[in-house]
């Protein structure tokens, strides 16, 4: 079959082969629905990569839509649902950037200062902090704020951080997804919990098995 190509931007997907792929999925506590993926997991990632799939994100771009994802499963013999799953699992490996109005928190003036630097959401942010001077320079805001939000575009590239979320490892002194993968999942619970309980920012609570699962995914990211 022939696979339609990814853009050409070394994103994290277009770098995570399909060997790494299978180490993530083997070594990581998925949630119950994601369990299936394990069977057969290394016949079926070898026979996409022999109908010409090489990584993540080509095998994204091939999943999108129905046609492409039937001619794999025709191609390989991998059941389509299982496929399917698949793609919902590296969706999830790879969150998409979240748009700045989300941090609305720190005020319309601070999200239509960045829009005005062409800087939409958490992606564009994080790409555009690789320069902090000019970034700095494109905009009005204060240092703090800034520093914020530039936080909060580097944590919401981990697997199941949301703006919300990412707001909540600010306050609790974290501020790049390298702290949180180095961090000690029980220590990094209770301070989420005593964040939470000081500062009230949502209900329920966060157990450690999910902070597990936190600093788990944030090791996956550059």
């Amino acid at each position: 079959m022939t696979v339609d190509k990814p853009p050409k931007t070394q994103s994290q997907a277009a770098r995570t082969s399909l060997e790494d792929l299978q180490d993530r999925i083997l070594s990581s506590d998925l949630i119950p629905s994601h369990e299936p993926l394990r069977d057969g997991l290394a016949k079926k990632l070898a026979s996409i990569q022999a109908a010409g799939v090489q990584n993540a994100a080509e095998l994204l771009v091939t999943l999108k839509s129905a046609r492409s994802s039937a001619a794999l499963a025709t191609s390989t013999g991998i059941d389509l649902t299982y496929l399917q799953l698949l793609r919902r699992a590296i969706n999830g490996f790879f969150p998409k950037p979240r748009p700045l109005k989300d941090i609305d928190w720190l005020g319309d003036d601070a999200v239509a200062s960045l829009a005005t630097a062409g800087i939409k959401n958490t992606g564009q942010l994080f790409e555009a902090a690789s320069d902090p001077v000019a970034l700095t320079q494109q905009t009005d805001l204060q240092h703090k704020t800034l520093g914020e939000m530039v936080a909060i575009a580097d944590l919401c590239r981990i697997q199941w951080v949301s703006p919300g979320f990412a707001r909540v490892l600010v306050a609790g002194g974290l501020r790049t997804a390298s702290e949180v993968a180095r961090a000690d999942p029980d220590a990094l619970c209770a301070a989420i919990a005593a964040t939470n309980a000081e500062a009230k920012f949502y209900k329920g609570k966060v157990g450690l098995r999910d902070v597990k699962r936190l600093v788990k995914a944030a090791a996956y990211v550059p």
